[in-house]
């Protein structure tokens, strides 16, 4: 039995742990065909290995999660390479065959969750693991679960809501012992599940599960709670209370003792002019209308966010993000999926992307927003090839490959854009429109700021209670440095001019909320649970359906059309739930 004993351990070691297919492959050591659960839960570092094996199982579905939510949707499109079932979820005409359709492998991670669950009430009733520690990992794995039905249920419609462990997993299917449940009352299933959980915080700095790898920590492996629940609440139309949790996470580092930290983490913070060490879109200091002075590298700005090793800055972005290691399987998805060098190259932006980045304005007049074609795709050999999962594999200036073999990456799942555009989105249907607008554009400090006026004792804050209280002051007569005074909201930090408000504001802020999440996170498994949402909290189909249409029409899909009639209404949005019990 392999036991983590101290807080560091080889990088090898910790892939490899990741790197598992279940559970039982990590514990399954013994010269036996099977473990009796009374020899894989038997002190809390059994426990780990359960919660690292579940994790390994995930990752593996990976591919899955971006093809589901981005090709289906309308910033992504099949390239020439692509294979029929690929062509069928950018059609929406998916068959029952269609591997990327299947659900069962979303349902054996839920089935290792419902085990381990399980077996963990088990160790604590008999003291195998004291409440601190199980708190901590019944509620890591239970809000890992409803992640996953979450997803099912943004794609399936309605499915089983299984909470036990089944002894067969083709069982699911079964109707008449697992009854399915429509998406909105799955969410509601959902939330008071979660909501009941014991533990809302992320692993202690004390855990076994939160160990330094090679200067990597693993804290970040493991999925946060509260944000989680946000999501949760928002597609449950429930304001404030997704509010109350998104800025929970927001307010992460404001009794730190570190500036750097209490200022900085998931504040989405301004551009540092003179040293470009930040994650702006930024141009080399007074060389703002050169177009070749963008700052575009690995290290500094934008683009830096999905190459940069796991340092204090990426530390300010990142809440949920698990890496791939070539030495161990499963292998990086990314590559084959999205690279023309050294990968199959089977999906890539849509021209409806392309477009929508070109339609932006820049600061400094240039009529592209970088977080396009320099920092989201790149054309190479007059392709577009999607490249935010790729900075660590190709080289930029040679537009080959660094090392073909090296084939590591990161599987990008929650950072602090897309928290603020989530909470904006909450903030906006609970009537908080100049709060959602700030948070969009330039910042708290910049929208509460009063002109003319120096003494900052009453402005640049919100004067609102939780969770709408923000303080952006920035004076020095009287002095103050308010935990918000650096955020420049997502839109500022990019770099691009303000997205007016034009008639309603709750219709025009929402509309420029879900606009700008297809700017800054596109291809990171967000779309489609977006359009989605807000598409049925409207009761209005179209809009959804005209963004598939525009990015098919727009492709030269003879099909655009078809597709459109068919998503105008909501059942077709929806996948068949059904697989081959062989597969």
């Amino acid at each position: 039995m392999i036991k983590i004993t101290r807080n560091k351990v080889t990088i090898g070691a910790l892939a490899a742990l990741l790197s598992l297919t279940s559970c039982q492959d990590y514990l399954d050591i013994e010269p036996k065909d099977k473990l009796n659960s009374d020899q894989v839960y038997r002190d809390i570092f059994d426990a780990d290995a359960a919660v690292v094996g579940i994790y390994g199982k995930f990752m593996g579905l990976a591919e899955k999660y971006i093809i589901l939510n981005e090709l289906r949707a309308d910033l992504m499109s099949p390239t020439d390479n692509a294979d029929m079932y690929l062509q069928q979820i950018n059609e929406h005409a998916v068959t029952l065959d269609n591997p990327y359709a299947n659900p069962k492998d979303f349902y054996e991670v839920i089935n290792n969750c419902n085990d381990a669950l399980k077996n963990f009430q088990i160790m604590n009733s008999e003291n195998k693991m004291d409440t601190g520690e199980f708190n901590e990992r019944y509620s890591d794995i239970g809000t890992l679960r409803s992640w996953l039905y979450l997803q099912l249920g943004m794609h399936y419609g309605e499915v089983p809501y299984v909470t036990e462990p089944i002894a067969n997993i083709d069982d699911v299917q079964n109707e008449n012992l697992y009854p399915r449940l429509a998406l909105p009352e799955l969410v509601n299933q959902l939330i008071d599940f979660t909501e009941g959980l014991p533990y809302s915080n992320p692993y202690s700095a004390g855990s076994t599960l939160v160990i330094d790898v090679d200067g990597y920590n693993t804290a970040k492996f493991f999925i946060n709670k509260e944000c989680l629940l946000g999501d949760l609440q928002l597609w449950a139309n429930n304001y404030t209370q997704a509010a109350s949790h998104y800025k929970t996470v927001m307010e992460t580092a404001s009794n730190s003792g570190s500036d750097s930290e209490r200022y900085d983490v998931y504040r989405v913070k301004w551009a540092e002019i003179a040293s470009n060490n930040d994650l702006a879109v930024g141009y080399i200091r007074y060389r703002e209308q050169d177009a070749q002075a963008l700052v575009n590298n690995n290290t500094q700005g934008w683009r830096s966010m999905f190459a940069r090793e796991q340092d204090a800055l990426w530390n300010t972005e990142w809440i949920w993000s698990l890496p791939f290691d070539s030495n161990f399987a499963p292998k990086n998805p990314f590559i084959d999926m999205f690279s023309n060098q050294g990968g199959e190259y089977l999906v890539k932006p849509s021209g409806r992307a392309m477009q929508l980045w070109d339609d932006q304005t820049q600061r400094n007049g240039f009529a592209y927003d970088a977080r396009g074609e320099k920092f989201s795709y790149n054309m190479i050999n007059g392709q577009p090839v999607i490249m935010k999962y790729l900075f660590k594999y190709i080289d930029t200036d040679t537009q080959l490959p660094f090392d073909i073999f090296q084939t590591g990456g990161d599987w990008f799942l929650y950072r602090a854009a897309k928290l603020h555009l989530r909470y904006a989105e909450a903030a906006n249907r609970d009537n908080q429109h100049k709060i959602a607008d700030a948070l969009l554009n330039f910042g708290i400090q910049n929208a509460y700021t009063v002109a003319g006026v120096t003494d900052v004792t009453d402005i640049e804050q919100t004067h609102l209670p939780f969770p709408y209280d923000f303080d952006a002051r920035q004076g020095d007569f009287p002095f103050f440095r308010g935990n918000w005074y650096r955020n420049t909201g997502v839109r500022g930090r990019a770099y691009v001019e303000r997205a007016e408000v034009l008639g309603d504001s709750l219709t025009s802020i929402e509309n420029n909320l879900i606009k700008e999440g297809a700017l800054e996170l596109a291809y990171e498994g967000n779309r489609w649970g977006d359009l989605v949402r807000v598409a049925l909290r409207r009761n209005d189909p179209a809009f959804l359906a005209d963004k598939v249409y525009e990015k098919l029409y727009n492709d030269g899909n003879p099909k655009a059309s078809e597709v459109r009639s068919k998503l105008m209404s909501t059942n077709n949005w929806y996948l068949p739930f059904v697989w081959k019990e062989d597969e």
